[in-house]
């Protein structure tokens, strides 16, 4: 399921008058903000007189997929507003198959306004499920588990793993950390063994059906939704 990132050509839309020639994005890219099928037409004169708005946009209209608030901004201009309301919890996940869920679990880590996201393994993972959420986030990369668990009790991070092992204390009962690294493994092996090692406490999450694991994705969602309802006001 990998591509080429790095030899993207061209494409051209010929169902949209005008078009013009944008990259073909494959699956470790970013998709086209413009293919959002979201957004706003081109702003009315006279524009605002504002530095965090991006001309383009207003000349052009903004077709992501961002909250009122935030259109016409630059992607820097978020990034920067973001940033002065981050949640202190970061996000981690072990890539070392090519994870095709990595995409979700930094969409979800948007959402939710994660401190950052945490890729453990492989540097190239599939991007495409992000639906660009990764641009306004900070992305970074850890060699192995071993390295990310350094990273942690350095910046003062509880490392919280999630997997329903043996031993695990359930998410139900379970009071997160403030201040923490929300680590998930793998898609269908779980935590990898040096993972398991590295965590300071691992947690499980419920189920009450016949499987014996829930996709990383969701469990990622409702690991990160348990600290903000345990930690976070109303946005």
């Amino acid at each position: 399921m990998t591509g080429g990132a790095d030899d993207v050509g061209a494409s051209r839309d010929p169902s949209r008058p005008g078009a013009v020639e944008r990259p073909a994005y494959d699956d470790d890219a970013s998709p086209d903000p413009s293919d959002e099928g979201v957004g706003v037409g081109p702003y009315p004169f006279p524009w605002p007189d504002d530095p965090r708005l991006d001309p383009h946009l207003l000349e052009h209209g903004d077709a992501r997929n961002v909250v009122d608030a935030y259109r016409y901004w630059t992607v820097e201009a978020i990034v920067a507003d973001l940033d002065t309301r981050r949640h202190p919890f970061h996000v981690a996940i072990e890539n070392l198959a090519h994870d095709f869920n990595i995409g979700s679990v930094v969409r979800t880590a948007n959402a939710f306004n994660a401190a950052s996201v945490r890729v453990v393994g492989r540097r190239r993972w599939n991007r495409r499920g992000a639906m660009v959420t990764d641009r306004y986030l900070h992305v970074e990369h850890h060699d192995d588990a071993r390295s990310l668990a350094a990273w942690a009790a350095g910046a003062g991070l509880v490392l919280v793993g999630v997997d329903n092992l043996p031993g695990s204390v359930p998410l139900e009962t379970y009071d997160l950390p403030r201040a923490c690294v929300l680590l998930f493994g793998q898609e269908g092996t779980g935590l990898s063994e040096s993972a398991r090692l590295a965590c300071d406490v691992t947690v499980s999450i419920a189920q009450y059906g016949s499987t014996r694991s829930i996709n990383v994705g969701a469990a990622a969602a409702i690991a990160m939704h348990a600290w903000i309802r345990q930690h976070a006001a109303s946005p």
